[in-house]
C-alpha cells in the first residue's frame, strides 16, 4: 500500500474515531524518563555531551515511588482533563516498559518494573483515556545515527522500532492514542516505512487515532509551544510545556499562572483544537507542587464553565472577537461563551444578541 492509499483509508474513518478526541479538548502530557534524576532537561544527554556508558548508569539509580501514575492521573482528573499521554520511550532510549527489544528497560534495570502499565492503569482507574509517545529518535541504540547512511543498519533500526511499537500496541489492551515525535535522522516516510508500521498500529488497535510526526498527516497536528492551528481545516493539538521544560526542572522561575493556562485553553478551544498540558515528574514520580496548585485552580474553573469547552464547537471566525482583541468566544448551538479577560469596564454589551444572558 503507498502513502496516498493508505491516507485514504484513514480518512474513511477519520471522523468517527477521533470524534471523542474533538469533545475531550485537554489532556496532559507526562515527560517522564532517566533525565528526571538530573534535573536539567529532557535533552540533556545531547545538549551536555554524556557519553552513552556513562549515561547508562542513571538506568541503575533510577528508584522512583510505587505507582505514582495514581497522583497524576488523580490530578489530570480534578484539573478537568479528559486524556493522557505518557512517554514510553524519549530521545534518550530508555524503554518505560517490558521490552523484549533491549534491555535497556524500566523492568530489567533500576526501577524493576513496568511503568508503562503502571499508568495505563491509572488510566483507566481515573476514566482517562490512555496515549503512548514514542521518539523515533534514539540516541542509545547504536544504529540510531548510522540508520541513515548505513542501509544494513536502517533495517536493524526499523525491525527495534517496529517491534517496540508492536509491543506497545499489543500488551496493554486498548490504546487510545499514539504520539510519535522526532523522526530523525531519516528523511521521510518512505524511508522510515512509516506506511508499514503505522497500518501495523490500525490492525492491532483500529479505534487509535496518531499524530503527525512520522512524516505522515494520519490524525492530528501537533503545534508544539504555540496555541495556532497547524492547518487550516485539520484537527489539532497545541503541546506546551507547563515551565519551559518538557522534562523536570525542579528550579524554574517560568511557571505558567492560572490565568495563562486558561487562556491556552480557551484559545484552543475556540479553535477547535486541543489543549496537551506538560508534566515532568521528580525522580520518584511526585508532581511539582507548582503544577499541583495550578491544576487544582484551573480544575475549579472548569468545573463552573467546562460547558463553554468540552463537546462540539461551532467555529466562527476561528473564535476571534474582532472588537477585542484579547477576547475569545465559543459557539454550540445556539449557546455563545465569551472569554473577556482583560475588559476594563464594568459592563460589557454585545450587540446583536436577541435573547438574555443566562450568567
Amino acid at each position: 500500500m503507498n502513502a496516498e492509499e493508505y491516507l485514504r483509508k484513514v480518512a474513511e474513518t477519520h471522523d468517527a474515531r477521533i470524534q471523542w478526541w474533538r469533545e475531550a479538548r485537554f489532556g496532559m502530557f507526562i515527560h517522564w524518563g532517566l533525565y528526571a534524576q538530573l534535573g536539567r532537561h529532557e535533552w540533556v544527554m545531547n545538549r551536555e555531551r554524556i557519553p552513552i556508558e556513562e549515561y547508562e548508569k542513571l538506568a541503575d539509580t533510577w528508584h522512583p515511588k510505587p505507582r505514582p501514575a495514581r497522583e497524576w492521573a488523580a490530578l489530570a482528573k480534578k484539573a478537568g482533563m479528559k486524556y493522557m499521554v505518557m512517554t514510553t520511550k524519549h530521545h534518550e532510549g530508555f524503554c518505560l516498559w517490558d521490552t523484549a527489544q533491549t534491555d535497556y528497560n524500566a523492568v530489567k534495570r533500576g526501577p524493576g518494573r513496568d511503568l508503562v502499565r503502571e499508568f495505563v492503569e491509572a488510566c483507566r482507574e481515573f476514566d482517562l483515556k490512555v496515549g503512548f509517545y514514542y521518539s523515533l529518535m534514539d540516541w542509545h541504540h547504536p544504529d540510531g545515527a548510522r540508520c541513515a547512511i548505513d542501509e544494513d543498519a536502517r533495517r536493524r533500526f526499523l525491525d527495534f522500532t517496529q517491534g517496540c511499537v508492536r509491543e506497545l500496541m499489543t500488551n496493554y489492551g486498548k490504546i487510545d492514542i499514539l504520539w510519535y515525535d522526532v523522526s530523525w535522522p531519516l528523511p521521510d516516510a518512505e524511508a522510515w516505512e512509516s506506511v508499514k508500521m503505522s497500518s501495523m498500529v490500525r490492525e492491532l488497535q483500529p479505534h487509535i487515532i496518531i499524530n503527525n510526526r512520522a512524516k505522515l498527516p494520519e490524525d492530528f497536528g501537533t503545534p508544539e509551544e504555540h496555541v495556532t492551528a497547524a492547518e487550516e481545516g485539520r484537527d489539532w493539538e497545541a503541546c506546551m510545556t507547563f515551565n519551559g521544560s518538557w522534562g523536570y526542572m525542579p528550579i524554574s522561575p517560568d511557571w505558567r499562572s492560572v490565568r495563562e493556562v486558561l487562556g491556552m485553553l480557551q484559545t484552543a478551544a475556540a479553535g477547535q483544537g486541543n489543549l496537551l498540558l506538560n508534566i515532568g515528574p521528580a525522580p520518584d514520580g511526585s508532581v511539582p507542587p507548582e503544577a499541583v496548585e495550578r491544576l487544582e485552580k484551573v480544575g475549579a474553573w472548569i468545573t463552573k464553565n467546562g460547558e463553554a469547552l468540552y463537546g462540539k464547537v461551532d467555529r466562527a471566525e476561528h473564535g476571534r472577537i474582532e472588537w477585542l482583541p484579547t477576547g475569545r468566544w465559543t459557539l454550540k448551538g445556539n449557546d455563545a461563551y465569551f472569554w473577556c479577560t482583560r475588559w476594563p469596564g464594568r459592563e460589557l454589551v454585545i450587540g446583536g444578541i436577541r435573547t438574555p444572558v443566562k450568567r
